[in-house]
Parts: structure tokens; sequence; C-alpha cells
């Protein structure tokens, strides 16, 4: 039998046909037939990239650039600059951005310009929730506000039951005109705090 590799054909033998109605001489002959393997698919996840200060944008351009799937979470801040005001488009995580690879693309994502390491402990990179990220990344589509916060553990914990941030839990804030929640990713110790609506929650 002939060695079987990826897109290979597999020969099989077999008796002679008859080739002009006699009956068959046995002999045998060779058939190829294909054979289709399937190889593992690699399972991707979410990790965070610790960039050089003030370069997560250029590094989140790299990563489109190189068909890396990433996710750099940005919020606008009002700012005064000499004589008037200007609008600037800063990171909600600063000194973060995130990707979405397999585990054996890391060197890609280390290769680029501006990324200093994968967060990780021990040397191995640590998986990101993904619900968290991905809720995260669509609830901001809906322009709700959101600002970067200090790191909270401590506070009246409640779970988002409905609305853009469906499935977080994170830390109350009262405010005289609405709430707002504060929203931590443990990995990399870092908060954001955004507008949710009082119906929207209920104790966890």
């Amino acid at each position: 039998m002939c060695p079987v590799s990826d897109g290979a054909k597999l020969c099989v033998s077999f008796d002679a046909p008859p080739s002009n109605g006699s009956s068959s001489t046995g002999s045998p002959y060779w058939e190829p037939i294909p054979l289709v393997v399937s190889l593992p698919v690699p399972e991707v996840h979410w990790y965070a990239v610790y960039t050089c200060a003030q370069h997560e944008k250029a590094v989140a351009r790299q990563f489109e650039l190189r068909s890396i799937e990433s996710f750099l979470p940005l919020y606008y801040k009002r700012s005064r600059w000499k004589d008037r005001w200007t609008h600037l488009e800063l990171p909600l995580f600063p000194g973060y951005v995130f990707v979405r690879i397999p585990l054996e693309s890391k060197l890609r994502v280390l290769q680029v310009p501006g990324v200093v390491r994968l967060v990780g402990f021990g040397g191995q990179p640590v998986r990101l929730n993904a619900l968290e990220i991905e809720t995260i990344q669509n609830g901001l589509r809906t322009n709700l506000f959101a600002q970067p916060h200090s790191f909270l553990t401590i506070g009246r914990r409640v779970w988002v039951r409905s609305g853009p941030f469906r499935g977080l839990r994170g830390i109350l804030l009262k405010r005289k005109n609405g709430c707002r929640l504060v929203l931590s990713l443990e990995q990399i110790q870092r908060s954001i705090v955004v507008d949710v609506d009082a119906s929207d929650i209920e104790a966890a």
C-alpha cells in the first residue's frame, strides 16, 4: 500500500476486471482512491497584550495590517488645548490591547513593534474570559458613557440581567441621576466604569 499523507491518495489492490467479457484472471491492479485527512483546528482565545506607553493605537494598527484579530476599546475625553476645547480618543485600558489568537500564534504578536509581552504568569499567557471581553466589545458599540476607573475589589456587587452589558458582574456606584457600574478585568488589574439602567441590574 502507498504511504499516506495529507492530500495524498490511498492506493488499493483489486483483482483486474475482465477485458472482453471473459472471467477475471485474478491478477491484481492498483486504483487510487482520494483520501481526505482532517487536521485539527487550533483553539482561539482572548489574551491581553501589554504595550509600550502610548503605543496602543500603533500596535492595534499593526495587528490589523497583519490580520491578527484584536480589540482596542476607546473612549472620548474633552480636553482644553490652548484657546479651545478638543476631544481626545484614548484607550479605556491604558497600556493594553486584546488579541484573539491560537496560542501557537503568539510569536506573530510578540514580533509587532511596541508589544512588550502577553500578560501571563510563569511565562505562560493567561486566557481572558471571552464573555467579558466580547460583552464589553458589544456594549461599547452602543456609545454609552465609559471611562477608566481605579481598580476596585470592594463594594456592592450586582449582576447585569439585561441591556448592553448583560451577563457581567460589577460594583455599583450610585449617582443622583442614575447608576454606574465598575467592570474589572482581574487578569490585568484594570477597571472601567459604564452607565447602566437601574432596571437592568440586580444583587449578585
